[in-house]
């Protein structure tokens, strides 16, 4: 049992589920405590111990069905299998003859060992095709990497069953074709089991999920009218009517830190301030401990796909300097520039030209979510704590290169929530080489940010 369960996790690491030493050793201190042999309890003390949150819960029970049941560790045949009467003699002399033509290729080896009995170094294999990055080729970037890559390994299992049916045809005649028919069943079962895990969705649970799809009515005709279909007039009357929001949220969180009376009552300051006068008039006292401040960092989309949104949304970065004690803003196209200079040094309108002019943004460029992450995941990550809210504003598109979702749940690791404002319609996500969908898993809530109306409910909720 204790080498099952070493074994297991092994597959769990593999699989990026974490699995520390410790927790392995409270995990087998406890089986010793259950019946083993009752599965609901043995499940239970595995996934207590080696799925630290509801989102690591879809990965371990993929993973627990896959080394209990399909792949039956503590047998060599599974049940069905035994109930036809397969015999061991017959499977490892299919796999052997199977192994006598298998060339020296790692992964060929990994399919025969999961054909064997042993998931690990197949889960190697998707882990590395999972992981696997870009590497541009004069110039052209595309996501087809990690795609030729689950074709290599589909072409691989497609090889490995035609190799199957060539063997029972070799062995037709013989006495045991019977038998042999059954362990071919059996293995192909494997492959079937194989070529699921190739394709299956991996992305973690994220029930908590905050969709928000409805919105206050705060301007009737202007408030309802798409960024992308403004008049000129309708664009300034739109930034007077922001300005005017932020004015009334500054002055809303100003009036909540400049308030006297925060904390619990100070009894030792009441009784010390009191004894002065004999308790004769009491005036109560109360900690001093001001509201903790929420940091933001936000990525700003500014390629032309989203620039009509764009502009307002950077009207919004630029306002939240007056709500937060610390904002840093970045924008992007392939790559993060950091502006927060520009907009701590200048208005808003002169910011917003500077940021279009005097940067570094390559506004001819495509579009690449990915590389964005991959550049502020490798000189950023810092800014990221337990206080910061990460606000991304971008319509997800990323021109079918490489998303590099695990990135974004690494830096969801990092900080309090995750925000992501699409300029969207939502039922436009997903749709050609929109990655919305991929990226929503890994974030805290998501809205489509189009128009007035909604972008002034999310300041509110943001500020408020």
């Amino acid at each position: 049992m204790l080498d099952l369960v070493l074994k297991f996790a092994e597959a769990c690491r593999e699989a990026e589920l974490r699995v520390s030493t410790a927790e392995l050793i409270d995990c087998t201190g406890q089986l010793e405590l259950i019946d083993v042999l009752d599965e609901d309890q043995f499940k239970a003390t595995l996934r207590t111990n080696f799925a630290k949150s509801r989102r690591e819960q879809k990965n371990f029970d993929r993973l627990y069905y896959l080394f209990f049941h399909e792949m039956r560790q503590d047998l060599t045949l599974d049940p069905e299998s035994l109930e036809n009467g397969l015999l061991s003699s017959d499977l490892n002399d299919l796999l052997g003859q199977m192994a006598e033509r298998n060339e020296d290729d790692p992964l060929n080896q990994a399919i025969m060992d999961f054909l064997a009995g042993d998931p690990i170094p197949y889960l190697k294999e998707i882990q590395r095709v999972e992981n696997q990055e870009e590497a541009p080729r004069h110039r052209l970037k595309s996501n087809l990497g990690q795609l030729s890559s689950r074709l290599e390994i589909m072409l691989q299992l497609n090889k490995t069953r035609n190799r199957i049916r060539e063997l029972l045809r070799e062995n037709q005649d013989t006495q045991t074709a019977a038998g042999r028919q059954r362990a071919a069943d059996h293995l192909n079962r494997r492959l079937n089991t194989a070529n699921r895990m190739l394709t299956e969705d991996t992305r973690p649970y994220n029930e908590a999920l905050q969709q928000v799809k409805t919105h206050d009515l705060h301007y009737a005709d202007l408030g309802e009218k798409p960024f992308s279909s403004l008049t000129a007039k309708e664009i300034q009357d739109m930034r007077d009517g922001i300005e005017q929001l932020v004015r009334k949220l500054k002055d809303a969180v100003t009036r909540r830190y400049a308030s006297r009376n925060k904390g619990m009552l100070d009894v030792k300051k009441t009784l010390r301030h009191a004894g002065r006068f004999q308790g004769v008039p009491i005036e109560l006292k109360f900690k001093n401990r001001p509201l903790r401040k929420a940091k933001i960092v936000t990525l700003c989309d500014v390629s032309g796909s989203v620039w009509s949104a764009a502009r307002f949304m950077l009207n919004m970065i630029y306002s939240l300097q007056d709500c937060f004690s610390d904002v840093k803003s970045f924008a992007f196209v392939c790559f993060p520039t950091n502006i927060t200079d520009i907009f701590e040094k200048h208005e808003v309108n002169r910011a917003i030209e500077k940021v279009m002019t005097e940067t570094d943004i390559p506004f001819d460029s495509l579009t690449d979510y990915g590389e964005v992450f991959y550049q502020f995941h490798r000189d950023h990550l810092h800014l990221l704590s337990r206080r910061t809210t990460l606000i991304i504003v971008g319509d997800g598109r990323s021109n079918y290169h490489n998303p590099r979702e695990k990135l974004l749940e690494e830096m969801r690791a990092k900080c309090r929530r995750v925000i992501w404002l699409n300029p969207e319609p939502e039922e436009f996500w997903g749709s050609g080489d929109s990655e919305m969908n991929t990226y929503k898993a890994y974030c805290h809530e998501v809205r489509s940010c189009r128009n007035l109306n909604q972008l002034i409910d999310f300041i509110q909720d943001l500020v408020l």
